[in-house]
């Protein structure tokens, strides 16, 4: 009988890791090569140059003309779609037989939409939760009633 490898993505915006669970009692594992991150900038360290200017559609007045997008969420949500790429791979090559995600809620929306039809069928569990900087021991009472690790 095969067993059933359960993966757990642990993300926010700027890091992410896999850990394995391959049945009650196992623990958790670390995967190898599937530990991501970035550094973490605010919209001020990446965009630096000053807002452009417009004129007013009525009178002579000019005004400031912000960005349309967040340059920081942006850069977070390529980040988490290169995770989700990722993941897609791995469940094709068939590394793993259910996904559980736990991550910032951010993170979360951003991977749902990125997350191919292939890794959505596999998902089991979403907690919108931080837990990338808890160490490993300290995440299976996070996932009690989801996996029995």
């Amino acid at each position: 009988m095969k067993k059933t490898v359960t993966w757990i993505l642990i993300a926010d915006g700027t890091q992410a890791r896999v850990l394995e669970n391959t049945g009650p009692g196992k623990g958790l594992n670390a995967v190898r090569d599937l530990d991501w991150s970035i550094v973490p900038l605010q919209s001020q360290d990446i965009d630096s140059d000053r807002p452009g200017r417009s004129f007013s559609s009525v009178g002579p007045g000019r005004s400031a003309v912000g960005p349309k997008t967040d340059p920081a969420q942006l850069r977070e949500a390529e980040f988490v779609k290169g995770v989700a790429a990722e993941l897609d791979k791995k469940a094709r090559a068939g590394a793993f037989d259910r996904l559980v995600i736990a991550a910032a809620p951010i993170a979360l929306g951003n991977l749902r939409k990125a997350l191919s039809d292939h890794v959505k069928k596999t998902v089991v569990a979403e907690l919108d939760k931080d837990l990338t900087n808890l160490p490993t021991p300290q995440l299976d009472k996070h996932f009690d009633g989801i996996i029995a690790v």
